[in-house]
């Protein structure tokens, strides 16, 4: 962890000790402002809030929306819930790694794109749906996934 990454959880953990129950918060806020929770971070804020490392790290773990890397330039959100999934989601999630070359909380090889699950993006009604760089995209079809990420490498 570097200077400046050791600075933002130490502020991070300032402004949220005092809260109770503040390790989801502190380690969001973390995330929002270094696009994810470094494992070297894990001890700080273990100490910082008189937690095991372990309880840190599993709370780390089981949420997927937490990131243990930095993020690829562009971050795709394929929704793997129910109503998505009756659509055709298993299917689409399969040609997106293919595509991408990377599985779900992984990057593609070039960095460029980010590909993560999510439960629910509250678009049933047009499924399956994506989340691109915080766009909603409903309806999408591999073909369609295929364009936003032709899309997306123009825009590099």
């Amino acid at each position: 962890m570097d200077a400046n990454q050791l600075q933002v959880v130490q502020a991070e953990l300032a402004r949220g000790k005092t809260r109770p129950g503040p390790l989801l918060e502190v380690l969001l806020a973390i995330q929002e402002r270094l696009g994810f929770v470094p494992p070297a971070a894990v001890p700080v804020i273990a100490d910082g809030l008189n937690l095991s490392r372990a309880e840190v790290h599993g709370v780390i773990t089981f949420y997927h929306y937490i990131r243990q890397q930095p993020a690829g330039r562009h971050v795709v959100q394929l929704c793997r819930a129910e109503a998505c999934q009756a659509m055709g989601a298993n299917n689409l999630a399969q040609h997106a790694k293919r595509r991408l070359g990377a599985d779900f909380h992984a990057t593609s090889p070039d960095g460029a794109v980010t590909l993560e699950a999510v439960y629910c993006l509250g678009n049933c009604a047009r499924a399956p749906a994506m989340l691109v760089d915080g766009e909603l995209h409903g309806c999408v079809t591999a073909q369609r996934f295929d364009a936003v990420i032709k899309e997306l490498a123009e825009r590099l």
